[in-house]
This record gives C-alpha cells, structure tokens and sequence, in this order.
C-alpha cells in the first residue's frame, strides 16, 4: 500500500493535462500537504481514480527531473524533498533583499516553455511595429472588468508609472501621492521636477478629506495603488472607491494613475476607479514580479489621448516591445501550470507577510501591513534606528525618503517580505535584532 492512496491524492487534482498533474503535486510538496518519505501511489491507480489514461499520468516523471521524487524498482516513487521553496538551509541576510520588494527567484516560473512556444509564432521578425500584439491585448482585457479602450506594452512597470506620471504632469507640477507609496517613486517625481503632496490611507483606502486638501492645493493627478502592494494597512474597498468620487469630481481635469505592480500575485477583484472615471484614469500593469525582470513586458491600459500621450513620450513614439516576449507573456497567462504556480508563490507571501508580522509582535514592536502587502512597517520610537536594508519615510539620505512625504508621528521602518524566509527562529532572530536597534541598543554601522 501507498503512504498516499490513489483516490486521496486524485481529490486534490483539478487539473487534469499531464504537467498540470505533475505541477499540482509538486504544489502539495511545496506546502507541506505531502512530505518527504512519503509514497505516492502507482502511475496506474491516479490515473484510474482521476479517468484519464496511464500515459497522461506518466508525466510524474517531471517530479523525478526536478529532484522531487525517487522511483525504486521495489521501493515504488517516493517524496525525497520538502517543503522549503528557497531550497535549503538558510545562508545569511546577505543574499535577502528586504528593501526593494523584489520576488524570490525560487518562485518564478521557467521561462523555457514560453519562450520555446513564442519563436514559432507567425509574424516574428516582421518588419514593423505593434504597440501590443491583439493576442494579448485579450488576455488583458479578461483581467481588467472595466475593459480600458487602449493598450500598449512597455519594458516595465517601473517604466509604465513613469510614463504615466510624465504624461499626466510637467515640471513644476504637483502630484497627488497615496502614502506609503511605491519604493522609489518619490524619487522619480524629485528627478522629474515634480511636488508631492501626500494623501494618507487607512484601512479601506485613500482618505477622502485628504485627497480633497491635495486636489484643492493644484495636484494634477492622483496615483494610488488599489490592491495595496506595498501599503501599511489597506486594499481599496468599493465603499471607498464610492467615496472618493466626489473629491475627484470636484477637479475634472486631474487625471488618474492606478499602479498594480503586483499584476497576477496581487488581489485579482481589487476595485477601479476606472469604473467612475473611465475618461481619465490610466492602468499600470506590471508583471516582473509574477514572471521576472528578463521577461521585459508589462502594460499601460486607458482611454486613447491618455494612453497615445504616454506613448509620445517613450522614445518619441516609435518605440515597441519584442513580439517574441510578448508572445511569451501570453503563454504564461495562458498556461494552467503557471496559473498553478503563482497561486503557490502567492500562498508563500502570504505566509512570509504573516510570519514577519507575528515575529515582530512577539518581539514587542509594533507591525503592520496590508491584506496583500508586499511590505512589513514596524513602528519605532528612535527614527534613528534601523535594520539591515530597512526604509525609513522622511528626511534625506540613503535609508530615507522613500515612501512617505507626509511627517509620521512615529518612526516607520519598511521590510520587504517576499524574500523573507519561513523560519520562525530566523525570524525571531531579525525582529530582536530590530528591537535592540529601535531602543538604541546598536549603532547605524551595525546595518551598514
């Protein structure tokens, strides 16, 4: 008899193509539903219970590839790895970025297939340009209810809120910011010869008296983030989104930029205030955290004249992404597999976000993060203190002004989760060492 029994095994099998079984598995290893030393059952019985032949089943050999499982002639296919996604013991801080929310490279799916899939599509290398190939276009208009008119791809979402942000505003403007806000971004706005102004958030969102006092004080456009990717405490509500209408109805002219740099690892229903404001809102999708940096496509979305204005502004109009990386993209949107994969990798940040926040709070600080936040905010007294790559809001210097203009009452330090390891002790360890810095138990050159 197997450890794990043939018709147990195929309740938690949806999804029925030969990698998409073999993918599902090594999602039950990856959570710890199935653990190492177990033993699966045979080939024949899963494929009996989930009435599908034999040789879509065979396709377990993909686990065997992946270092997941050993087969025995005697011995039948057992588990010979856990559940650790960053693949073993934990080596130190100084590979860890707790700065810059960037995603574990242990979590991004292959590239390999989609790219393969993506060299035989027609058309590449054609002698021209599409701002966004019609086949993604439809894959973005299934992820977006409220369907914008116009889509074209850019390198990155970093480079999409840039050129929303320069479409929206010139030098000397003001720029209405939901706070905290994307790591960086103030930056940009500084370099762009850009105000801030600030509109702070609470649970459900940006507060309304606020973004009515930004509006009032000559902002030209509002950026905020609705699914909350690096925010201290909130996904936008649809009770809030309602709430904000009148604010913006009050200044017609400012327009809207929505940052979602999370795209599929984010909050799939996280309300628009494109469904109020179609007109002029503007969508930056992002993908390089779902699929990677080198992936090198991601999206703006919106009415035509806003969305043909940010095209001016990238390389005078005539730029275009690489048909062959979107095609790629599309693959992966496509594939139930990868589908399956991110649902995992949202699951470990989830779990990362929620292990940080318990570790900070056994350690006697006070922690906060969104419902889907890629970001922890531990309060301190001592704005002075930090952690190893920690951000502070406000001031200047290289820990400091990153996500906040407006003053905090208190110190805030910001700790990326997504490549935070699931080890409670190692955990336990940072949050104590967070606290000796916060009551001044540690020098600034302890985290240099």
């Amino acid at each position: 008899m197997a450890d794990v029994e043939a018709e147990s095994l195929a309740r938690s099998l949806t999804e029925r193509s030969p990698a998409g079984i073999a993918e599902q598995i090594r999602e039950l290893i990856a959570a710890g539903v199935l653990t190492a030393g177990m033993r699966l059952p045979t080939v024949r019985d899963v494929a009996t219970e989930i009435g599908v032949s034999v040789g879509t089943v065979a396709q377990l050999a993909l686990l065997r590839e992946g270092g997941l499982v050993e087969t025995r002639r005697r011995g039948g296919t057992r588990i010979i790895e856990g559940a650790d996604p960053l693949g073993g013991e934990f080596a130190g801080w100084s590979g860890v970025d707790l700065l810059y929310c960037s995603p574990d490279p242990h979590l991004l799916p292959p590239l390999d297939e989609a790219l393969a899939k993506a060299l035989k599509q027609p058309g590449i290398n054609a002698w021209g340009r599409e701002h966004m190939l019609p086949e993604l276009q439809k894959e973005l208009q299934k992820r977006l209810t409220d369907q914008p008119r116009e889509f074209v791809t850019v390198s990155s979402g970093t480079e999409a809120l840039w050129l929303a942000t320069r479409a929206a505003a010139e030098s000397g403007d003001t720029i209405a910011v939901e706070e905290p806000t994307s790591p960086g971004y103030l930056s940009v706005l500084q370099s762009m010869g850009l105000r801030a102004v600030g509109v702070p958030v609470d649970e459900q969102g940006p507060v309304p008296e606020r973004l009515s006092e930004a509006l009032e004080a000559g902002a030209v456009a509002f950026v905020h983030s609705p699914g909350g990717a690096f925010s201290d405490r909130h996904t936008l509500t649809p009770e809030r989104g309602l709430a904000l209408e009148a604010a913006l109805e009050a200044a017609p002219e400012v327009l809207i930029i929505e940052d979602d740099p999370l795209g599929p690892l984010g909050p799939g229903a996280a309300p628009s205030l494109d469904a109020l404001f179609p007109e002029r809102t503007v969508r930056v999708l992002g993908f390089e955290r779902a699929f990677g940096m080198d992936l090198r496509t991601s999206a703006l979305a919106g009415p035509r004249e806003l969305v043909q204005r940010c095209v001016r502004h990238r390389s005078g109009g005539v730029a275009s992404n690489s048909r062959i990386l979107q095609h790629a993209l599309v693959q992966l949107l496509r594939d139930p597999v990868v589908s399956h994969r991110l649902t995992s990798a949202r699951g470990h940040y989830a779990t990362r976000r929620r292990l940080a926040l318990e570790a900070f709070e056994a350690a006697g600080l006070t922690a906060r993060a969104g419902t889907h936040s890629w970001a922890v905010w531990v309060e301190v007294a001592d704005d002075r203190a930090g952690g190893p790559g920690a951000q502070r809001p406000g001031g200047g210097g290289r820990r400091r002004a990153a996500s906040h203009v407006t003053e905090q009452p208190t110190g805030l330090l910001r700790f990326s989760v997504a490549q935070l390891p699931e080890d409670d002790a190692v955990l336990a360890e940072l949050a104590q060492l967070v606290h000796r810095a916060a009551v001044g138990e540690l020098g600034e050159a302890t985290f240099v």
